[in-house]
């Protein structure tokens, strides 16, 4: 399997899709490079799964463009797309072994009986399962099941990987296993890929970019870092991670929060009503005299947690927001964890302070 085989770029144009008055896709744009491995993350009923399936064939736009390459696929049948596809549920066949469940597309393509042997081998091999040929499918793991139904996309060499949410029923240690094994195949085969998850830490874990989409429009398309440390609406900050918000104004290039001005990295970029973002993780509990260069919230801690690798802690400002704190468990940082119920400091270094659009 090399890359120039199976690395196709994708162009989607303008594509809407309705049901009735319900709005699915508003009119959409997406360009996938050659090789990408791009995640559609959204809430349920955002737009992401349809967006795959309009890839795939299943699902017809009311208009726009899909090209897969140079070639315009909007009203090709989905088996004429040569594209893979891993569904939520696997849809394997129970009534065959493994092998057969991962020869049947080629067997569709008409390919012969040593060919099949061959490929089939070599994809099982790839996603470590080549001592399981025989193996009934009811006999296997669901981390295996999601094994062949992966063996079963790639088998036949397809352009383009799409993947419908394949980790949903997995518990999470083996799910994020099988996260960085699909990583780790991807970056191996060089397939272009379309991923879809709800779950905002796989999506960061695995992906080139990944495209935040809500409402059936994209909220920001992004690499995963800059997604998480530089969202652009409130909803991304809010969808991406775990954030607090606190109203701030902004007049003549600077921002005040109550009254006090921020420091930021960057100048905002409107005036106004705006809000900080506010990372748990992000804060520093500061003790007498410490965080000269940091931007400073004062209130009173009102509940801790113990949560194993770290204390979260809530907090209510001075201001009367309430806020949440994250802060390691090791040694050297419980001697500065407070008490329900005490004052305390935190910092917030200027590169960690993000200002968003407030949402009408």
């Amino acid at each position: 399997m090399s890359e120039t085989q199976l690395s196709l770029p994708i162009s989607v144009r303008g594509i809407t899709k309705s049901y009735g008055r319900f709005k699915a896709l508003d009119d959409v744009s997406l360009e996938v490079a050659s090789g990408e491995f791009i995640t559609l993350l959204g809430p349920s009923g955002s737009g992401k799964t349809t967006l795959l399936m309009v890839l795939a064939g299943f699902s017809r736009p009311d208009c726009g463009s899909v090209r897969f390459g140079d070639e315009e696929v909007i009203r090709m049948p989905p088996h004429k797309r040569g594209v893979g596809m891993v569904f939520q549920n696997y849809a394997l066949f129970p009534h065959m072994n493994v092998f057969n469940n991962v020869a049947y597309p080629l067997k569709l393509r008409g390919v012969g009986s040593a060919d099949i042997a061959q490929r089939v081998e070599r994809a099982l091999n790839l996603v470590q399962l080549g001592a399981f040929m025989e193996r009934r499918v009811d006999q296997l793991s669901g981390g295996q099941r999601q094994r062949v139904a992966l063996a079963r996309a790639i088998v036949f060499e397809p352009r383009i990987l799409l993947m419908d949410e394949p980790l949903s029923a997995l518990d999470k240690k083996l799910r994020e296993q099988m996260q960085i094994e699909i990583k780790h195949l991807h970056e191996q085969l060089g397939m272009t890929t379309v991923y879809v998850t709800h779950d905002q830490r796989e999506a960061l874990t695995m992906s080139d970019r990944v495209a935040v989409i809500n409402d059936g429009r994209f909220m920001q398309l992004d690499a995963p870092k800059q997604l998480y440390e530089r969202p652009r609406s409130q909803f991304v900050a809010d969808f991406i991670g775990e954030s607090s918000f606190l109203p701030v104004e902004v007049e003549r290039n600077e921002a005040r929060l109550n009254g006090t001005p921020l420091r930021l990295a960057e100048q905002p970029s409107a005036g106004g009503h705006q809000l900080l973002v506010v990372r748990p993780e992000k804060l520093e509990v500061l003790t007498n005299g410490s965080g000269g260069d940091l931007n400073c919230l004062t209130g009173t801690v009102k509940e801790l947690v113990y949560q194993g690798e770290s204390f979260l802690f809530y907090v209510s400002l001075d201001g009367g927001a309430e806020i949440a704190v994250r802060s390691p468990s090791r040694r050297e940082a419980l001697a500065v964890v407070p008490e329900r119920g005490q004052p305390i400091r935190l910092g917030l270094h200027p590169e960690d302070t993000i200002l968003v659009p407030a949402q009408s």
